[in-house]
């Protein structure tokens, strides 16, 4: 059975100043040809008193509103033979990815979208969340440094589905995991005010794994449901690419790629590689954060972990893309059905 580490298992020294912010036109449309362009501006300086990168500027284009980065391609994962970037077919079907987006992923470890969810999804996702809060307190509880969160969000509320399996975050998902994918876990967290010290707590979630083309196990949805700025909490990371080689050391992996704030309007997703370092960033603010977070795995992998349990409205579903999406079980879920007499599969796969 596998295992991940929490998203704030530690203390880790803050002398740094980092940010990655972003800016440029984004124009809709999903007409062929018609290209949107986006800029990163990432300044990764002084990181524990040493220069991790000098101030760069990217120019990106492709279609859709990306962010930090975009681009067409389908990535598949078939018997372990590695990457294949091939152009999009002519179909109705449009692709959340462009080929943009699948090399910045194969060389950062991350992408960052702010396009794929509507206003209206926002709303409704943020209300979701809020009416959760306030009606199933029972099951927040304190989490890492100064959060509270709830992994039981499925049964709790069982419309975050509706997040979990959002058109395009789960068509990039399927696509840069290179097959079917399997529900792992879900967190919704809740970062109030804080006037404490700056905190990181640096980790990756899993181990890589070196069969997959992109070195990749389990990939998370990181959903921003408030705004993230350069003076509220954020997600961090420390890019990596999957030509260069994997450092075990913390201090090694942050020198040679530096550290990321992710910032961006409600509404933004961040898709990971959860075996990248990364780390919660709080910082003293008067903004609260809300967030919701997704892990994806292969159907043919181990269960994640025994934070979220699976309900059974979903692996004993009459839809056998939804049985088969929440039926990779783990302990947990096994142990909750059969307390209430239900029966599971011998292999413990709905």
């Amino acid at each position: 059975m596998g295992g991940r580490v929490a998203e704030d298992p530690g203390d880790s020294p803050d002398d740094h100043d980092v940010s990655a912010t972003t800016g440029g036109q984004l124009v809709a449309g999903a007409i062929d040809g018609l290209a949107n362009h986006a800029n990163v501006r990432c300044s990764l300086i002084h990181f524990h008193g040493r220069v991790g990168m000098s101030t760069q500027k990217f120019n990106f284009s492709g279609q859709g509103g990306l962010v930090a980065c975009g681009g067409p391609g389908f990535l598949t994962h078939t018997k372990r033979e590695g990457l294949r970037t091939d152009s999009m077919e002519n179909t109705a079907h449009m692709r959340a990815l462009t080929d943009t987006d699948v090399e910045f992923f194969r060389t950062h470890g991350y992408i960052v979208r702010d396009d794929w969810v509507s206003a209206d999804e926002l709303a409704h996702f943020v209300d979701l969340f809020d009416r959760d809060r306030d009606e199933r307190r029972y099951r927040w509880h304190r989490y890492g440094h100064h959060q509270e969160a709830n992994y039981d969000a499925l049964c709790t509320t069982p419309a975050f589905d509706e997040v979990v399996r959002h058109p395009k975050v789960y068509d990039a998902v399927v696509e840069l995991m290179g097959g079917p994918v399997c529900f792992g876990e879900i967190g919704a967290r809740f970062m109030g005010a804080y006037d404490g010290e700056l905190h990181q707590g640096w980790h990756r979630d899993r181990p890589h794994w070196p069969e997959h083309p992109l070195r990749m196990d389990y990939i998370q949805q990181m959903l921003y449901l408030s705004d993230v700025e350069p003076d509220t909490h954020c997600f961090s990371l420390s890019p990596e690419g999957i030509e260069q080689p994997i450092l075990t050391d913390n201090d090694e992996q942050l020198t040679r790629g530096g550290c990321v704030d992710i910032h961006g309007k409600a509404g933004t997703v961040c898709l990971f590689n959860v075996a990248v370092l990364h780390t919660a960033t709080t910082r003293p603010t008067s903004a609260e954060r809300k967030t919701m977070q997704i892990y994806y795995g292969h159907r043919d992998r181990a269960p994640l972990a025994n934070d979220s349990v699976i309900p059974p409205l979903f692996w004993q579903h009459g839809d056998d893309e939804t049985r088969a999406f929440y039926g990779n079980l783990n302990d947990v879920s096994r142990l909750y059905a059969q307390s209430f007499g239900l029966e599971l599969p011998a292999d413990g796969v709905a």
